[in-house]
């Protein structure tokens, strides 16, 4: 898209086309609001997008963020989204050997085949009975919570008062989450299964005093009310696909090859300065929401950036010409890798993985957890794809974080990609590169990216994916009533890092919205 002309004014104008900006767009223009969304790259969607990676091969992948759970359905029912996701019937399995032989966790497939995979790996009920009443647990929880991300932030007590259970406050919010796992669950597999999902994009151990991956294991329970993680139907892309056409459709300008340089605010006006590969320009707004990082925030307004929190994630898409063989063959593959499979992520493993980590050592054994998005939805594939039997990988490490990537960042990846690689080929009956289909050019379809990656992709801080350290969903010093709010009246932040950012969620998006109606004063 050509430069703006001229020197209008916006209602809002928008920095970053990712899916909250997108969101936030979306429910202006529906309100009447004349709205201008600018984004650097040639195409909207930032981090929640689906591209073609290898050549001559129609497989059309979710290329960095890849399910779905916290988006709510009332974003979508509100904007008129043609969206869909679809429900996993496996919820996890984890590899194990036990005395000498292969076997593993299978949850999922109805409540009886899940007992049955607790007894046979732990050799009694006690470590099922206690995961259905933890479960239930985070279940109550997440009913209380969810509802609460796109309403103003409740206070500390009143979201205390609205979960009504001093237990769970005190396992979910005040002490870290490995004290709780401990005391719940004995066996080390089943621990692990449970920790990982305080470790998401997360360097952090079970007992950090922070809380940090408290937060992030509660953002991970707490999706729709259920906790449940779904598969989005035609890939991530789907999703900011039909934002930007709901925008569009609502009156919203989006202009793509617009680099956002600088926000000037008196806290009633605002003027936005852009670059393109032709000109620079300047729009006047009233409101001005950024979709981006606080870091990238306070650059383009001159402030002081905080301390960036870095990421510590490898993200890895493969395309498959088969399935491999499992060692444990009483579950089939199909199974095991629709739901998520976990790999090196037992409770010790995992202590051990971040501790190496945290010394500047890349894990001896690199936790990691694959799922299979074909499987559940093979609309991503074109139909030779699905004929031959074609299948994709999405594998996400853990306890990798940008440090350990600093001194040479494509040497360190392929070090790691082959790490994790055999991690996964030791619960195999058939390498996985045996599998692997390769491009038109012959190369292996496999790419991996590291935080340093994701930094210079998509100007994610550290490769954060969460833009900085998540925070508990209530209010605190300084958040505002929204959790968008900035030092400056009219300009909010609108991505990840606001408050109950993080994951594809399109929660800052409405909230900045709805801050932005509020302010009846500025029309």
């Amino acid at each position: 898209m050509p430069a703006l002309k001229g020197h209008k004014e916006f209602d809002a104008v928008i920095v970053g086309g990712g899916h909250n900006g997108l969101v936030a767009a979306a429910y202006l223009a529906r309100a009447g609001k004349s709205v201008l969304l600018l984004e650097r790259l040639g195409n909207t969607g930032g981090a929640a997008v689906s591209s073609r990676p290898f050549a001559g091969l129609d497989a059309r992948l979710s290329r960095y963020s890849y399910l779905v759970s916290l988006l709510p359905r009332k974003v979508v029912r509100d904007l008129g989204l043609d969206f869909r996701v679809r429900g996993r019937t496996v919820s996890s399995y984890t590899p194990a050997e036990r005395d000498g032989r292969p076997t593993g966790l299978l949850v999922g497939s109805g409540e009886r085949r899940t007992r049955e995979a607790f007894a046979r790996l732990t050799g009694s009920d006690h470590e099922y009975r206690a995961w259905q009443r933890f479960y239930a647990m985070t279940g109550r929880v997440a009913k209380q919570v969810f509802p609460t991300l796109t309403e103003p932030l409740p206070t500390r007590d009143e979201l205390s008062r609205r979960i009504d259970d001093a237990e769970a406050w005190r396992a979910l919010f005040e002490e870290p989450i490995g004290a709780v796992i401990e005391e719940t669950f004995a066996d080390d597999l089943v621990r692990g299964v449970v920790l990982t999902d305080a470790l998401i994009g997360t360097f952090a151990d079970a007992h950090d005093p922070s809380l940090r991956q408290n937060r992030c294991f509660l953002y991970h329970v707490i999706g729709g009310g259920t906790g449940d993680w779904d598969v989005p139907v035609g890939g991530m892309g789907a999703l900011t696909d039909t934002l930007a056409g709901a925008a569009r459709a609502a009156g919203a300008v989006i202009a793509t090859g617009h680099d956002v340089v600088r926000v000037e605010s008196d806290g009633h006006a605002a003027e936005v300065t852009y670059r393109t590969e032709e000109a620079e320009g300047v729009v006047a707004a009233r409101h001005v929401l950024v979709n981006a990082s606080p870091q990238e925030l306070a650059s383009l307004t001159g402030e002081v950036p905080p301390a960036p929190a870095e990421g510590a994630q490898l993200k890895v898409n493969m395309l498959l010409k088969r399935l491999p063989r499992l060692r444990d063959t009483s579950v089939d593959p199909r199974e095991a890798f629709s739901g998520t499979f976990h790999i090196a992520e037992g409770y010790e493993q995992l202590a051990t993985a971040h501790a190496q980590a945290a010394s500047g050592e890349l894990p001896a054994a690199p936790p990691s957890e694959i799922y299979c998005h074909s499987l559940t939805d093979p609309t991503i594939l074109g139909p030779d794809l699905v004929r031959q039997g074609y299948q994709t990988l999405t594998l996400f490490g853990l306890h990798t974080p940008a440090r350990l990537f600093a001194h040479d960042n494509d040497a360190v990846r392929e070090e790691l990609l082959k790490s994790i690689l055999a991690q996964l080929d030791a619960h195999l009956a058939e390498p996985l590169t045996d599998c692997l289909a390769t491009d038109a050019d012959g190369r292996p379809c496999i790419e991996a990216k590291t935080p340093l990656d994701l930094e210079r992709d998509l100007r994610l801080p550290g490769g954060n994916i969460f833009h900085r350290d998540l925070a508990f969903p209530y209010a605190q010093e300084g958040t505002g009533r929204w959790g968008v709010e900035t030092r400056h009246a009219n300009v909010l932040l609108c991505g990840a890092g606001a408050v109950r950012g993080g994951g594809v969620s399109g929660v800052p998006g409405h909230n900045a919205a709805m801050a932005v109606l509020e302010d009846r004063g500025r029309g």
